[in-house]
């Protein structure tokens, strides 16, 4: 990524629009700011703050990074998790292959900052995002591949490139229902060999694989998921034995969300030699800063401990505005600063408005969220007065990025180092 895309954040001026930093920052570029290594608790933030570890951070990074290498497969991490293009380049440093997103803006936040290779996990239809995507492929530099999983999609997309004269083809790969009942893509081969035969008509498009998601298959378990794989895979051999990819170089073979990847690993690792090589493409996006609830329970790292483990990155802090009750206290913190559609934050920590001591959150639970207000149960053993710090864990990245457009990138002592930039 052309290091001049992402200059231009360190440019941007901080003001009243990027909660929780200092407000004597205000007039301060992101750079100058960064470069004065504040302290998350004494520097100025003002409550409630959401800090991403920087250790952490890195931590992830390498880890798929040496997972995805291990097991032979190339990486596209989905970038609608943090849609931070900071991140989106420090996957890149870290070997992967591009980056993922799922509907036209996201590709075109990547696009302004330079990524060179994206993946749309959807089928594009939108008449002004293809003439948009005509316009960038006239970069000869510039990889592009999403899905199609309908006739009429075809259609759509190849009258609009024709109308907006697409200087090559682009690619495409047919997904693959995950089963009925499940999200998008073709259910059955027929109709995947129909979609297929749609293609081969359209002068503005190129077949270059299959694809899929794992993560939407029924009833999913490690043999459902698996099985769902393999018959991925059969289609692609079957396509290519038919020569349907006659006009590409490698074969795009592609799956893998943030709850599954080992199994891709596994059943990639099955694909037999087909008529050109094979871009086996992982896409787990959640991984990069983990979490405290869902993907603490649902990561493959579980089942296979010896690969390594993910660390939890994000830690919101807010401070105790009422305490009510021996029983009940409020944090302003609530539904507009914390991921909230999977789990409720949980406690960690407790910071000493008097002393700065930082000590376990024993006896404190979030029970309920409202917008500005979090709700705080507490036990005999919580020790809590008005001004503490609370420090919490998140559960589902995907709801807890979105929140922030600016968020301190802070080391283990608490110093902030720099800050990643969110366009949601």
């Amino acid at each position: 990524m052309p290091a001049d895309q992402l200059a231009l954040l360190r440019h941007e001026r901080v003001d009243h629009r990027f909660k929780a930093l200092p407000p004597d920052a205000v007039g301060l570029t992101v750079g100058e700011l960064a470069a004065e290594r504040l302290n998350l608790f004494t520097g100025g933030f003002t409550t409630p703050v959401l800090a991403l570890s920087a250790e952490s951070v890195e931590h992830n990074l390498g880890l798929l990074q040496t997972f995805s290498e291990r097991h032979g497969l190339s990486f596209a991490p989905h970038g609608k998790t943090s849609m931070a293009p900071q991140l989106f380049a420090r996957q890149l440093e870290h070997g992967a292959w591009g980056i993922t997103v799922a509907v036209p803006h996201q590709a075109r936040v990547a696009r302004a900052h330079g990524v060179q290779r994206i993946f749309l996990a959807n089928e594009v239809v939108d008449s002004a995002a293809l003439c948009w995507l005509a316009d960038e492929l006239a970069d000869p530099d510039f990889t592009f591949i999403c899905y199609v999983d309908s006739v009429r999609g075809v259609e759509l997309m190849h009258e609009a490139l024709t109308k907006a004269g697409a200087a090559r083809p682009l690619q495409v790969v047919i997904e693959l229902g995950a089963g009925e009942g499940a999200r998008t893509g073709a259910r059955t081969e027929a109709e995947c060999a129909a979609v297929a035969d749609a293609v081969a008509a359209a002068s503005t498009l190129r077949l270059v694989g299959v694809a899929g998601y794992e993560g939407e298959v029924p009833d999913a378990d490690p043999d459902n998921v698996r099985a769902w794989l393999r018959r991925m895979i059969a289609l692609a051999v079957d396509f290519d034995r038919a020569g349907r990819f006659a006009g590409t170089g490698e074969i795009v073979i592609s799956a893998g969300g943030s709850a599954w990847f080992d199994a891709v690993a596994d059943v990639f690792a099955q694909i037999p030699e087909l008529s050109r090589p094979v871009l086996k493409l992982l896409r787990s996006g959640a991984y990069v800063s983990h979490d405290d609830g869902h993907y603490r329970h649902l990561t493959p790292f579980n089942r296979v401990p010896d690969e390594g483990a993910l660390q939890p990155a994000f830690r919101l802090w807010a401070q105790v505005v009422s305490r009510p009750t021996a029983e009940q206290a409020f944090i302003n913190a609530g539904k507009r600063d914390a991921a909230y559609d999977l789990d409720l934050p949980e406690a960690q920590v407790v910071r000493d408005s008097r002393t700065g001591a930082i000590r376990p959150a024993d006896g404190i639970t979030i029970s309920g969220l409202s917008d500005q207000h979090g709700w705080v149960r507490t036990t005999e053993e919580a020790r809590l007065e008005v001004g503490d710090w609370i420090g919490m864990g998140l559960s589902h990245p995907c709801t807890a990025f979105d929140k922030w457009q600016l968020i301190p990138l802070v080391e283990a002592d608490g110093t902030v180092s720099d800050y990643i930039r969110t366009f949601f």
